[in-house]
């Protein structure tokens, strides 16, 4: 618009052009004279404001050695009782500031950054979690330690036990346990746990080596780290049967004899299509997941009115599982047969 008012202005005049395109006179002749950037104004000192000499004399009083490791507030309590007056607490911080002398005087700590472990299991039996929860006994500070060892893909709980204690010992026992269980070749396990005294035991370390088991560990004083072992606690501790405590550790065994075939075979996961770990340990969630397509299939056939986003799909199965998925993978699943 501006361009064009200059080509009609020679020929019409700057007023007949500025009519006719519907600009203001002062915009063109602005524009034909653009003004030089005026510098930023210098910021003027308040009258009451100290003056040079004062803030040298405060930043020096600050400087002597009955002061130098005192806050601003205790030397200025210091010189009212002396009976002199410099500026208020205030003042002495903004004349400290200036001169780079306001920081933090003790030590900080500072913590080595730590990648976060990134595990991710495409089929059972290739990475298992583990953790050890406490179950409330018969009387305050009574308890008695569930260790829980997990298949990461399946979320089936590959072995279990109620001890007495807390010890690098039983949590070989355990993990050896599981392996024969499973059938687990030499090479082809990932075990991740956090790093609580019986995970980080020599002795425990040395049985992973002598299995071929690699070991993952989650950051110091991070806890979601293991999140899939601290989601099946809260399972079970939520679980409508859970007594809340038990009399003894038996009592705790033959609880959860009962309590983890249930929660294999008949606890849907959401996090598995709303299916059971049972069956996707197992192999049968291709066949499940293939026969309830089939069912939605067909009362889409007889209701289609029904679907107003069309064919249904029954829950898929994620193809991967991770732990501390990387912001650039995205999240793939499928129905799988």
């Amino acid at each position: 618009m501006m361009a064009a008012a200059e080509q009609l202005a020679p020929t019409v005049g700057v007023a007949a052009a500025c009519r006719g395109l519907g600009l203001g006179r002062s915009s063109v002749y602005r524009q034909r004279q653009p003004k030089a950037p005026r510098p930023p104004a210098a910021r003027r000192s308040p009258a009451r404001a100290l003056t040079p000499a004062e803030r040298t004399g405060v930043l020096d009083t600050l400087h002597e050695a009955r002061f130098v490791d005192r806050a601003p507030a205790a030397v200025y309590a210091t010189l009212l009782e002396e009976g002199d007056y410099l500026c208020s607490i205030r003042t002495m911080y903004r004349v400290l500031d200036t001169a780079n002398e306001v920081r933090e005087r003790r030590a900080q700590r500072r913590h080595p950054h730590r990648e976060p472990p990134r595990l991710v299991a495409t089929a059972p039996n290739q990475v298992w979690t583990w953790d050890i929860t406490r179950l409330p006994g018969p009387r305050t500070w009574t308890t008695y330690p569930l260790y829980v060892v997990l298949d990461l893909f399946s979320r089936y709980v590959v072995a279990w036990m109620v001890a007495l204690r807390e010890s690098a010992g039983l949590a070989k026992r355990i993990v050896r346990a599981a392996c024969l269980t499973q059938g687990i070749e030499p090479g082809h396990l990932t075990l991740h746990q956090d790093r609580g005294g019986p995970m980080t035991a020599k002795t425990f370390s040395q049985l992973l080596v002598d299995l071929d088991i690699l070991a993952s560990y989650g950051r110091p004083r991070v806890s979601n780290d293991n999140p899939y072992s601290e989601s099946c606690f809260k399972t079970l501790k939520y679980a409508p049967g859970y007594p809340g405590h038990f009399a003894d550790p038996e009592a705790a065994r033959a609880y959860f004899r009962v309590f983890f075939p249930w929660y294999h075979t008949e606890h849907r996961h959401s996090g598995l299509g709303l299916l059971t770990p049972d069956a996707v340990h197992h192999g049968r969630a291709g066949a499940l997941q293939a026969a309830r397509q089939r069912v939605l299939l067909d009362a889409y056939a007889a209701h289609p009115e029904r679907f107003v986003q069309g064919a249904p799909r029954a829950p898929r199965l994620p193809n991967e599982v991770w732990i501390n998925r990387p912001a650039n993978i995205v999240e793939c699943t499928s129905i799988r047969h």
